[in-house]
């Protein structure tokens, strides 16, 4: 098959990839010149009974609980679907913040319905992208052709919609999953139309393997990404100070910023300058992580050497450079004490996860790697009629597993429940919603829709999702609670 892009975007039920579900999954398939191929995808999938959406994520997208049960999917019905129609051989897939947002989603769905969370983006010359980091790069660098847009403050913005709207390209309803397909590919069209050079290098410069290339060269590079301010376009000169321990991925340093200061610092010092302080006025620290694996925009320094492009960036390559020498004279020590740093920062943040950790294996994904026995077992499940799932719970060795088993029966196949298992069932669902007494899940879902219902200025359509989501409350509350 020859190579295709996949477009697809994704509607949630929250903002919390290994907490929310998916709801609706929308894609395009195009060949290299952007032109579709097939049929759209649009596909509802449903919402299971011990998961309560995020009001605020339904008032965005429309999409409510009963929608997604009369017309969805199941988890397990989608993925089938998914594989025998979507994941196809030389596929990109590609999204806009798809790499951070919507890719994982689709890990977590994944891995609670037994399948590998990874293998869909590598297997079979399959590989991904994301297109904001695209955007940002382009608005940085090569901006000409293309209308950019602010926000009613004055800060530049990379917004879909308003890219869109900008660019007068069709983007009938925002939030709408395919809607949002469509209007991506409308955008990618455009830059790579009006920078066809920086498209092709950035599309060719995706992968760990071109990625690690250009970071073990050593060499300063320019580097795209929202951990750089708006104010100077997401974009900066950096250069690899050292690799990360723990992962494909390095430390690397923002050459706007003089090192010579950050390089008299103790590990300590460091830690504490590193972590995220929303309420601090310190200048941001300057070492940033960048991993291999999630398509980083990244670009050779020359492409800066331009005045109009520094006065952009509110940067010279002069000042990237001499920055860069300072950076290599303290190197040795400086990523010594970066290395301890971060190991001070792992301890804590072990600690943090430890206690915020999931208490449900769905939540688990990243616990651990499965072993071989187990992962051949995942496939035989997928496989297995519903009726004889619970004959694999003493097959599995990875705990996780066996706690999810059940629950994966219960969401995709409830009919084929025994009393037992239905029981079982009743009793999670309760946990989830009510576990917490005033504090639970369900009546913090109860509370955030009577204060939104507060709101005079809501439309009739928004009054009606929050009176729909009421009703869907009401619904999945076990009788013998609601009694």
């Amino acid at each position: 098959m020859a190579a295709t892009y996949f477009f697809y975007d994704l509607e949630t039920s929250g903002f919390s990839a290994s907490e929310a579900r998916v709801m609706q999954f929308a894609g395009q398939r195009t060949n290299e010149d952007l032109e579709p191929i097939g049929e759209p995808v649009n596909v509802f999938i449903k919402l299971a009974a011990d998961i309560l959406p995020n009001p605020d994520a339904i008032l965005l997208t429309g999409i409510t609980p009963q929608q997604t049960l009369s017309e969805g999917l199941t988890e397990a019905e989608f993925l089938k679907y998914f594989y025998e129609e979507v994941v196809k051989p030389e596929t990109t897939f590609l999204g806009f913040n798809s790499v951070r947002f919507d890719d994982e989603f689709m890990r977590y769905l994944h891995w609670r319905n037994f399948y590998d969370p990874y293998e869909w983006h590598w297997t079979n010359n399959c590989s991904r992208w994301d297109i904001l980091d695209l955007v940002r790069m382009t608005r940085a660098l090569r901006p000409e052709g293309i209308e950019w847009p602010f926000t009613p403050e004055g800060k530049p913005t990379n917004r879909l919609e308003l890219l869109t709207k900008a660019n007068n390209l069709e983007h009938e309803h925002a939030h709408d999953a395919l809607s949002d397909v469509y209007a991506t590919i409308n955008i990618t069209k455009l830059v790579r139309t009006k920078q066809p050079d920086l498209f092709k290098y950035l599309f060719g410069c995706r992968t760990k393997k071109e990625v690690s290339q250009v970071m073990l060269a050593g060499k300063p590079f320019v580097y795209t990404s929202g951990k750089y301010s708006s104010e100077t376009l997401n974009t900066s000169a950096a250069a690899l100070l050292v690799k990360h321990p723990r992962d494909d991925s390095g430390l690397v340093y923002d050459l706007r910023v003089d090192p010579t200061e950050y390089a008299k610092m103790s590990p300590q010092e460091l830690a504490n300058a590193w972590r995220f302080n929303p309420d601090s006025v310190a200048p941001k620290f300057p070492v940033k992580t960048l991993k291999y694996n999630r398509c980083p925009a990244i670009a050779p320094l020359g492409v800066m050497n331009k005045p109009e492009v520094e006065q952009r960036l509110q940067l010279t390559v002069t000042d990237a450079m001499k920055n860069f020498a300072l950076l290599q004279s303290v190197q040795v020590e400086f990523a010594n004490n970066i290395l301890k740093a971060v190991k001070i920062m792992d301890v804590e943040r072990d600690k943090a996860y430890a206690e915020k950790a999931s208490p449900s294996p769905d939540g688990q994904l990243y616990n651990g790697f499965l072993a071989a026995g187990d992962k051949s077992l995942t496939a035989q499940i997928r496989n297995a009629e519903p009726t004889q799932l619970s004959n694999y719970l003493s097959k599995l060795n990875d705990e996780r597993l066996k706690l999810m088993l059940p629950l994966y029966k219960a969401r995709n196949y409830p009919k084929n429940l025994t009393s037992d298992e239905r029981a079982v069932w009743d009793e999670h669902c309760a946990d989830a919603l009510f576990t917490g007494g005033a504090s639970s899940q369900l009546a913090r879902y109860f509370t955030d829709i009577t204060e939104r219902m507060k709101n005079k200025d809501l439309s009739d359509s928004q009054r009606y999702i929050l009176e729909e989501l009421q009703l869907y409350g009401e619904s999945i509350v076990p009788s013998d609670a609601a009694a």
